[in-house]
């Protein structure tokens, strides 16, 4: 191969091919975007608090709240209120399904608290506060 070759090729002749364009089938309908139900979203906003570190808070923020969104799905502000009430009343003073909701939650924020410092270091003062909207 010479230079000529090398920087100014010839051009290459391709053969055709011949493309089949397959028949829809009976049960191929079109997807109709009217008929497909939205996923509810839960209204409630995270905050990491006392951390001194600005750039890596909103990943934080994201994988705490995903984490708690698979935990509880949409019984998160449900949870949350049971486990405030909890705390703030005894045991005997709750139905059995808001002691069951406030243990809950309990587990999950624990998860989700350990998704969200899944990459930090030391994380002794900082928390994950949820507040409804």
């Amino acid at each position: 191969m010479n230079q000529s070759e090398l920087f100014y090729p010839r051009p290459t002749l391709q053969a055709p091919v011949q493309t089949v364009t397959p028949e829809p089938s009976e049960d191929d309908a079109p997807f109709v975007f009217e008929e497909a139900v939205p996923e509810p979203r839960v209204a409630y906003m995270v905050w990491l608090v006392d951390y001194p570190a600005v750039d890596a808070v909103k990943v934080a923020e994201q994988r705490f709240r995903r984490e708690l969104d698979r935990q509880l799905g949409t019984d998160v502000l449900p949870a949350l209120r049971a486990f405030r009430n909890a705390s703030e009343s005894g045991e005997s003073d709750l139905a059995k399904d808001e002691v069951a909701l406030a243990k809950r939650w309990a587990k999950a924020y624990d998860a989700a608290r350990t998704a969200g410092f899944r990459d930090f270091g030391d994380t002794d003062e900082a928390y994950f506060e949820v507040r409804p909207i």
